[in-house]
């Protein structure tokens, strides 16, 4: 695999997908009973934004002016995107950041980490060598964590079902290979056989619609008993932007989910608006029943 998401980390799609992920933390930890986390694709857990336009020969635009960049000083923010926003600050500053700008930003590991309690737990996979090494570094002393050097998608298959009956999956694919909407529609069905409560999140990019719809279709088939759909387009189709945008398919969506999304993919679009075409959408692609 020659993804590395340093060159990506906290663009508008890591802003979209982390402010959500935060909220279904805080949805599952409104029950006493606790979960576990698991991350398919973990990363390195913790991002240095200095490096960003370093690339593996060349050197490359940073993305994270587009992302973290734009709400960083900004004040007015839903309640959703303001918790967000401080947890980032605090990893910038656990980093030791001494500038005014942001230079530390957080992976979902490190986000989850901070909001888990004693009764909660994580599994962190990650198949790249060199990157799940970083994230062994930066989780070093986190209790209640493990970390496999392994392909998230088999990981499903021993983690689930858990000890504790309750989880939250985040299947965060590079979306290097043709088939990768393929596989997470194969993981989520997977996930929902051996826990058919479990709540998983399948963050995909919107690059071409025709691929979406198809895999939209793909999880309505296996008939799970709700998919909510969360988007966020920083520009319109024809804008010309490679990813114009990126969305967050989530099955078992918790209570009121919907609504916190919407009112934070509002404050988003406008935000992180790269063309005037900029939108953000919330739907049921499988209401609950």
């Amino acid at each position: 695999m020659n993804y590395r998401h340093q060159f990506h980390a906290g663009n508008f799609a890591d802003v979209m997908k982390h402010v959500l992920l935060v909220q279904l933390v805080a949805a599952l930890q409104r029950k006493e009973k606790g979960f576990v986390y698991v991350d398919t694709h973990a990363g390195r857990g913790r991002y240095d934004l200095s490096t960003a336009a370093v690339g593996d020969s060349l050197a490359r635009r940073p993305e994270w002016p587009e992302g973290i960049g734009l709400i960083w000083t900004a004040t007015a923010l839903p309640p959703s995107v303001a918790t967000y926003l401080d947890l980032v600050k605090a990893c910038d500053r656990q980093g030791g950041n001494l500038v005014a700008e942001p230079r530390f930003y957080p992976g979902s590991p490190w986000l989850v980490q901070r909001l888990l309690r004693p009764v909660d737990r994580m599994v962190l996979c990650e198949r790249h060598e060199a990157e799940c090494q970083a994230l062994r570094l930066v989780s070093a002393g986190w209790p209640r964590c493990e970390v496999r050097t392994a392909d998230g998608y088999a990981t499903l298959r021993a983690v689930l079902p858990p000890p504790e009956r309750r989880a939250l999956v985040l299947l965060d694919p590079p979306y290097e290979r043709q088939d990768e909407f393929s596989l997470t529609a194969g993981a989520l069905a997977e996930g929902l056989r051996r826990l058919p409560g479990a709540v998983m999140a399948a963050w995909y990019p919107l690059t071409s619609r025709a691929r979406v719809e198809e895999f939209h279709s793909a999880v309505a088939a296996l008939q799970p008993p709700s998919a909510f759909i969360a988007e966020l387009a920083v520009a319109g189709e024809d804008d010309g932007l490679k990813m114009r945008g990126c969305g967050l398919l989530v099955l078992n969506a918790p209570w009121q989910f919907d609504a916190t999304a919407e009112a934070a993919l509002t404050s988003l679009a406008s935000a992180l608006a790269q063309t005037p075409r900029a939108s953000g959408r919330a739907s049921w692609l499988v209401a609950p029943r």
